[in-house]
């Protein structure tokens, strides 16, 4: 192994290290000004915000697709 490439990946790996070190969520324990988190989301709607319409979106636009793709093959 030649001893440049050996080097370039011992700082690499530690310049990652350091800056995962450095911006750990601990820092976030601190308020800013004018800061105002609200009420938390429920399972439910995590789930259906995350999960549920993500999918809605994906199936009307796959429904879509499907629509327009066969009404352009009965044309021709």
């Amino acid at each position: 192994m030649d001893k440049t490439f050996a080097a370039r990946a011992g700082v690499v790996g530690v310049g990652t290290t350091l800056m995962l070190l450095m911006s750990s969520p601990a820092f976030a324990l601190t308020r800013d000004d004018g800061d105002d988190p609200g009420t938390g989301l429920s399972v439910a709607e995590t789930l259906g915000l995350f999960v549920g319409a993500p999918l809605v979106l994906f199936l009307l636009i796959t429904g879509l697709v499907m629509v327009g793709d066969k009404s352009h093959k009965k044309r021709g």
